[in-house]
C-alpha cells in the first residue's frame, strides 16, 4: 500500500491506530515528491529532514499512548506566502531573504494537529494572477496536462495534490486563488467567510479580499483541515463568529432540501463562459433536482465590483511590497504594479472598503429567494502555460479578467464559495461548477459539496508522470 493515495481522512485513521507509522506515510510522501516534482514545479522547497524528525516524534507519541491530533500524520504543504519557521516568505518573489524564526499561526495550529510540515509551494509573486509563473519560480504545470496552467495563484498548491504528492495543501484566496487552481485541478476547494481564518502574522489580507484555506481531493479533508485553522486572534482586522457545528460535521451530514438557484449570467459584461462550464452548470443543476433540491434559473442581479476590487487589490500588493527587504528585488511587473497602485491612499482605501460594504449588500439579495448559488467556477477554459505571463500590469489584468469573473465578486462581499468538480471536458482537463453560500454558512456549502461528491464522485488522477 502507498499511503500517498489515500486522502487525509484514512490516513488519520491509520495513524492514529498505529496500523501505519507516520514515518511510513511521510517517506511514502517524500518520495512522491521526489519523482513527480521536477515535472511540475509545485513545491518551492522540500523540508525533508524535518518532516522526517516530526514524523518520528508522532511514532514516539502514538506509542507512548498520547494525545494524537485529528491530523495525526498528514503530509502538508504550505504556499509561499504562509510563514514557516526556518523558511524564507517568499510571496513568489526574491524581495525577501532572511528565514523567520517562527510559524504562523495557521501553520502551528496544523503541527499541533499532528499534520507534517513537507514543504512550500510556489505562486506567482504576491499572488496577483490566476497562474503560476514567476522569474524567481519560473513555470508550474498542471499535473492533468502539462503544457496548460494549474491556475493561480494557489498553482503549486494545487498541482501537489492533484498529482498525489499530498493529500492536503494549503493556499489562498484573494480573487479566486483557491477556487481557481481547484477546477484547473480537479480538486475540491472552499473560500471561507472573510475571517474564518486568522491572517496571523498580518492584520489582514489585502484587506479583507484574502483568505486562508486548504485545497484537497475530498471533501471531508477540507473540513478537517478547516477545523483545525478555523478561529480567530486577537490581531485580526476581520473575524468571524463560529459556525453552529464543526466542518467535519457538516460535510458528514445530510444537508436536507435546499433552495437552489443556477445562473450562467456574467458577472462581468461580455464574458461568457466556456460552453463545458455553462453546460456543467446545467448538468449539475439537473443532479441537484434529482437529488431532492427545489433548483430554479435565477438572475441575481450581480453589483460591479470592480471600484473596491481594484483599490483593495492594488492597496494589497503595495502593502507586502512595502514589507519586502528588497524592493528593488522584486518582478518588474510587479513594481510597475505598485507605482500604478499609487492613488489608493488611506481615504480611497477607506472609502474603497464602504463601497464593497454596499456591494455586498446588493449581492446578498440573490439569498432572500435561495439558499445556495450555483454558476460557472471560471469563465475560459485552462490556457497554455506561458500564454499569460507576457505583458505588463495592465495587459495582465485583462487577460486575468475573465478567469476571475465568477469568483472575485465573492471576495468582495466575504462570501463563502466553493469550486467543485463535475468530471472531464473533451480536452481531458478537468470541469467544475461554483457554490455559493450565504456569510458565514460553510456548512451548507460542505454538506451539499459532499452530496454531490457522492452522487457522482469526481476524476482523480491515475498517471501524473505521464507527458
Amino acid at each position: 500500500m502507498n499511503t500517498a493515495d489515500l486522502p487525509a481522512s484514512d490516513l488519520v485513521q491509520l495513524t492514529r491506530s498505529g496500523q501505519v507509522t507516520a514515518t511510513a506515510v511521510v517517506e511514502d510522501a517524500l518520495a512522491r515528491i521526489e519523482s513527480r516534482n521536477p515535472g511540475l514545479n509545485a513545491f518551492s522547497v522540500v523540508l525533508a529532514e524535518q518532516a522526517r524528525a516530526a514524523a518520528s516524534a508522532l511514532d514516539e507519541l502514538c506509542a507512548a499512548g498520547g494525545v494524537l491530533g485529528p491530523l495525526h500524520g498528514v503530509p502538508v504543504a504550505i504556499k509561499e506566502e504562509l510563514d514557516v519557521a526556518g523558511c524564507v516568505t517568499t510571496f513568489g518573489g526574491r524581495g525577501n531573504t532572511t528565514p523567520v524564526a517562527a510559524d504562523g499561526e495557521v501553520v502551528r495550529r496544523l503541527r499541533a494537529a499532528g499534520a507534517l510540515i513537507v514543504g512550500k509551494t510556489r505562486m506567482p509573486e504576491f499572488g496577483q494572477w490566476p497562474f503560476t509563473e514567476s522569474v524567481d519560480g519560473g513555470i508550474t504545470r498542471n499535473p492533468w496536462d502539462r503544457s496548460h496552467t494549474p491556475g493561480g495563484s494557489s498553482g503549486g498548491t494545487a498541482a501537489a495534490v492533484a498529482s498525489g504528492m499530498v493529500p492536503v495543501a494549503i493556499g489562498g484566496d484573494g480573487g479566486g486563488s483557491i477556487r481557481i487552481p481547484a477546477a484547473y485541478c480537479g480538486l475540491f476547494g472552499l473560500k471561507p467567510t472573510r475571517g474564518r481564518v486568522t491572517s496571523d502574522p498580518m492584520e489582514h489580507l489585502w484587506w479583507g479580499l484574502g483568505t486562508t484555506g486548504p485545497l484537497t481531493r475530498t471533501v471531508m479533508d477540507s473540513a478537517i483541515a478547516y477545523d483545525v485553522i478555523r478561529g480567530n486572534l486577537a490581531s485580526d482586522r476581520f473575524t468571524a463568529p463560529e459556525p453552529e457545528r464543526s466542518f467535519i460535521a457538516a460535510a458528514g451530514s445530510d444537508p436536507g432540501r435546499l433552495r437552489i438557484g443556477w445562473s450562467n449570467v456574467p458577472v462581468a459584461p461580455g464574458v461568457r463562459p466556456a460552453p463545458e462550464h455553462a453546460g456543467a452548470v446545467e448538468e449539475t443543476a439537473r443532479l441537484l433536482a434529482e437529488l431532492g433540491h427545489d433548483v430554479r434559473q435565477v438572475d441575481p442581479g450581480y453589483p460591479d465590483p470592480t471600484g473596491p476590487f481594484v483599490a483593495q487589490f492594488l492597496a494589497g500588493v503595495r502593502a507586502e511590497a512595502d514589507a519586502m527587504e528588497n524592493f528593488g528585488a522584486l518582478e518588474p511587473r510587479t513594481r510597475q504594479t505598485y507605482r500604478l497602485g499609487s492613488w489608493v491612499t488611506p481615504q480611497i482605501l477607506e472609502k474603497a472598503l464602504t463601497a464593497g460594504e454596499k456591494v455586498s449588500v446588493r449581492a446578498n439579495r440573490v439569498f432572500d429567494g435561495v439558499d445556495v448559488l450555483l454558476t460557472p467556477t471560471i469563465g475560459p477554459r485552462p490556457r497554455r502555460v506561458g500564454a499569460l505571463n507576457r505583458g505588463g500590469t495592465v495587459t495582465m489584468a485583462l487577460r486575468s479578467r475573465p478567469v476571475v469573473a465568477w469568483t472575485a465578486l465573492w471576495n468582495v462581499t466575504g462570501n463563502p464559495a466553493a469550486s467543485v468538480p463535475t468530471g472531464l471536458a473533451p480536452d481531458g482537463l478537468p470541469v467544475a461548477v461554483q457554490l455559493v453560500g450565504r456569510i458565514g454558512d460553510e456548512c451548507t456549502l460542505l454538506a451539499l459539496s459532499a452530496q454531490l461528491e457522492r452522487a457522482r464522485g469526481w476524476p482523480l488522477l491515475t498517471d501524473p508522470d505521464r507527458d
